[in-house]
């Protein structure tokens, strides 16, 4: 059971691999899960709007997707994230890079781990828990 990050056709971000599986893992505890086999793959614009018209038949881009194997407790999936799409919403969102890709990266992981984001309830919800997630990141040193 490994978290893999990779990288195609785009430079790998800078982020400390161990510390952001640790703090995966802490999250997702925290939610009553483990995790299991999750693969991150770092991509560019038109790789995830491939993806996204490929397997869920959607024309448009997106900053992630994130397709859930988990069975019972155990999170387990592929999560694809576009660098191109995390940076236009960093600066869209006057945020700096980092932040952005953190939110989404731990964004899939609490997909994976149950909650939703489809209705304006759900999304503020989302929200509130990618905060508290970041807030956990930054007070732990990951």
């Amino acid at each position: 059971m490994a978290i893999t990050f990779q990288a195609e056709n785009i430079g790998f971000p800078t982020i400390k691999k161990r510390e952001t599986a640790n703090w995966i893992k802490s999250v997702a505890k925290s939610y009553g899960k483990q995790t299991g086999d999750i693969s991150y793959l770092f991509c560019t614009d038109e790789k995830i709007l491939e993806v996204n018209r490929l397997y869920l038949q959607h024309d448009f881009y997106t900053d992630i997707i994130t397709f859930d194997y988990s069975e019972g407790d155990r999170i387990s999936g592929d999560i694809f994230i576009s660098l191109e799409t995390v940076l236009s919403n960093s600066r869209k969102y006057r945020v700096s890079f980092e932040e952005e890709l953190y939110r989404v990266i731990i964004h899939g992981i609490l997909h994976l781990c149950g909650q939703n984001d489809k209705s304006e309830t759900e999304a503020e919800e989302m929200r509130k828990a990618e905060d508290t997630a970041l807030v956990q990141r930054n007070e732990s040193g990951y």
